[in-house]
């Protein structure tokens, strides 16, 4: 595993009271995600840590990633559950109340959360250990689509092979925070990783295995661009990177056009974004004759329903690769690499 360090806010000797907070946080306004060197708790402070400690998360992505490595030391709270749009979220007072009373706060970071950047900044400049986990990766790796010049795809997830490497950030995060545990956090890292390599291998395959003229993936919104380059498959979503931007009738004509020339058979709603647009092309392209259907739902800024597989970040790649593939007349076990899907959509 990598050795590079975490970096967060840092926490000051004296907290603010936690009403005062609360309001600074609900009122402020600002941006950036800056970040400086932590200090890991010690010698009393690190004796007095109390267990379960709290974190806060905001995807679910990034919730199992936190679950995984923290294992039972720590209360996991995600803020964002299924099928929500975490480009369009904003906090509540109540969502407020919880980050200025956790222990550490990590979010996916690169703008997914844009809504919500002001309040991880105040929380950090007020003390706060905020941790991005995809500061992680190289930006020689992120891509800039033409469409969202200036800021990075914050959709890394889709690659899974990318999205193991923020496990490290989580790992030494916590090892930082709870020296006596970081053992235990760095082995809990390399078992999961260990998994989602076993992951990439699956994905691989099964969109592989996709005839290559039909090797071709329309979604609701642009969120699988590093999806399409890690696995060698073309995409095109009707909305651009953030859900925020709306799809014009040009865009949705243009789309049609090619589901037609290329007589593709399937295409995909999200399970966190209308399926309104994708229901247009499915009648744009029944309008020129050509019969596409909904080859099922994908999870994309969102995973499954909670304490389920789907509910997993192993079992939302699961599902999205094996209903891509069948759908699209690759090969895949209906129920997916583990066995565990619940064979809906797929």
């Amino acid at each position: 595993m990598s050795t590079r360090r975490p970096r967060c806010f840092v926490r000051p000797p004296a907290r603010l009271c936690g009403c005062a907070l609360l309001a600074a946080l609900v009122f402020s306004t600002g941006c950036g995600e800056d970040e400086s060197s932590a200090t890991a708790p010690s010698g009393a402070a690190a004796a007095l840590l109390q267990y379960p400690y709290t974190i806060v998360t905001t995807t679910g992505m990034v919730t199992d990633i936190v679950r995984q490595v923290a294992s039972d030391k720590a209360t996991v709270i995600g803020l964002l559950g299924e099928g929500v749009d975490p480009h369009l979220y904003k906090p509540t007072r109540a969502d407020v109340a919880k980050i200025i009373n956790a222990d550490l706060i990590f979010y996916s970071g690169l703008m997914l959360e844009g809504r919500m950047s002001d309040t991880f900044t105040k929380a950090g400049n007020r003390g706060s250990k905020v941790y991005p986990v995809t500061q992680i990766i190289d930006e020689k790796y992120l891509l800039e689509p033409p469409d969202f010049r200036g800021h990075w795809d914050p959709h890394v997830w889709m690659d899974v092979s990318a999205w193991s490497q923020c496990v490290q950030v989580v790992a030494d995060a916590l090892g930082d925070f709870d020296p006596s545990n970081a053992t235990t956090y760095q082995a809990n890292a390399t078992v999961y990783v260990a998994k989602l390599d076993g992951l990439h291998a699956y994905v691989t395959k099964v969109i592989a295995s996709i005839p290559e003229q039909q090797r071709v993936l329309i979604t609701a919104h642009d969120a699988f661009n590093y999806f399409s380059r890690a696995y060698g498959i073309r995409v095109m979503g009707v909305q651009g990177i953030s859900t925020e931007s709306e799809a014009g009738l040009d865009d949705i004509n243009r789309i049609v056009d090619f589901i037609v020339s290329d007589q593709i058979s399937a295409v995909f709603v999200e399970s966190s974004v209308s399926d309104k647009n994708v229901k247009a092309l499915i009648e744009g392209a029944d309008a020129q004759g050509h019969a596409a259907t909904i080859g099922g739902e994908l999870f994309s800024d969102a995973m499954g329903a909670p304490r389920t597989y789907e509910g997993t970040y192993m079992g939302m790649l699961d599902h999205n690769a094996t209903t891509i593939a069948r759908a699209l007349g690759g090969k895949a076990p209906p129920r997916g690499m583990n066995g565990k899907l619940s064979g809906k959509s797929h």
